[in-house]
């Protein structure tokens, strides 16, 4: 039984799994691990229960994905059959989501690193004989906003007929918070704004979030508060104050000195100690800062701290410094500002 979907499902049969022999089983007991085959439903992380004494157990939480990369078919055939391999494969990994940019019409697959995308494709191949090329990975970097400013913005159209009226005043402020990255305040009093019309600011503010003010990648922390502006009878309309409140935020954003902000990795690589140096040199060109080092039986442990666009080919480059005796693991920590030159690369 599924509490989360309130359905019932059919297993067909449990397999106890090793290496890649499997054994069938009867029953599984607390603490054992095994695979069952026949599950039409249930999505990774779900419960399975009995339908009499129903529990659910914590659901895991993934991390967002860090990197991105364009993937084609090479032939027209495999164009479908790519499609529902994707989502055959998003279904099972919810730590890899794939989505159709609307401007280049290219698929998008995004995933934890470099090896993570290299393994779908591979398994596409494999399993459902889908051959493919990856383009570039790209890096999703964020924007944000770094001081406080108002901005009002007026949206009036006339056109023989019914005319277009949204006029609004908002506050653009960096937001200090752990959970939210965007937050919307209604400040408006004495019906200077009509209440049906707000949520559509908000949606204006949104979509304009969403586009980014100067590279077109989003915003993060930013907190809007709308607290005046003024409507027609006639004219005003919801996507009037919609146009508006996009305008608003769009040149509010353009003031409040933005910036650009990537993407940081927490890296820790294990090394012997022969290649340390070659190691820590090749991570201060990649911008990293190396913030701990500590002994362990396997060689020697170094922490650090990576900007993730500077990450590709890591693997590649590690492997070839330390003559294969090094590795690494890397997770996503945070967003910070991009320095100067670099940003003006990018935009």
């Amino acid at each position: 039984f599924l509490p989360m979907k309130r359905k019932k499902e059919r297993i067909g049969r449990m397999l106890q799994m090793h290496s890649n022999n499997r054994k069938e089983i009867d029953e599984v007991r607390a603490g054992d691990i095994c695979a069952v085959i026949g599950l039409k439903q249930a999505v990774t992380g779900e419960t399975l229960c009995d339908e009499k004494n129903q529990i659910v157990l914590e659901e895991m939480n993934f991390p967002e994905p860090v990197i991105s990369v364009a993937v084609e078919p090479k032939t027209k055939e495999d164009q479908e059959k790519m499609g529902i391999a994707l989502g055959r494969l998003a279904q099972e990994d919810p730590s890899f989501k794939m989505r159709t940019d609307e401007e280049s019409g290219q698929t998008i697959i995004s995933g934890m690193g470099e090896l993570h995308l290299d393994v779908l494709v591979d398994r596409m191949r494999r399993e459902f004989s889908v051959e493919a090329n990856m383009g570039k990975p790209q890096v999703a970097y964020r924007e944000t906003i770094k001081k406080k400013v108002e901005q009002e913005a007026k949206f009036v159209r006339q056109s023989g007929g019914r005319g277009q009226y949204g006029h609004v005043f908002i506050k653009l402020e960096p937001l200090d918070s752990e959970k939210e990255t965007y937050e919307f305040v209604n400040k408006i009093v004495g019906g200077a704004i009509p209440r049906e019309f707000i949520p559509a600011v908000d949606k204006g503010c949104r979509e304009q979030l969403e586009a980014g003010v100067i590279a077109g990648y989003p915003l993060l922390d930013v907190k809007v508060t709308l607290y005046d502006g003024s409507f027609h009878d006639v004219d005003s309309s919801e996507i009037a104050f919609k146009v508006a409140g996009s305008m608003a935020f769009k040149e509010g954003a353009l003031k409040a000195n933005p910036v650009l902000l990537e993407p940081i990795m927490s890296l820790e690589v294990v090394t012997p100690e022969n290649y340390m140096g070659d190691v820590v040199g090749d991570l201060s060109r990649r911008r990293g800062v190396v913030q701990g080092m500590e002994d362990n039986p396997t060689g020697k442990v170094i922490s650090g701290e990576v900007p993730l666009a500077e990450m590709f080919g890591y693997a590649t480059d590690l492997r070839s410094a330390t003559q294969g005796r090094a590795t690494f693991t890397m997770e996503p920590l945070k967003y910070s500002e991009v320095p100067q030159n670099v940003a003006e690369a990018i935009i």
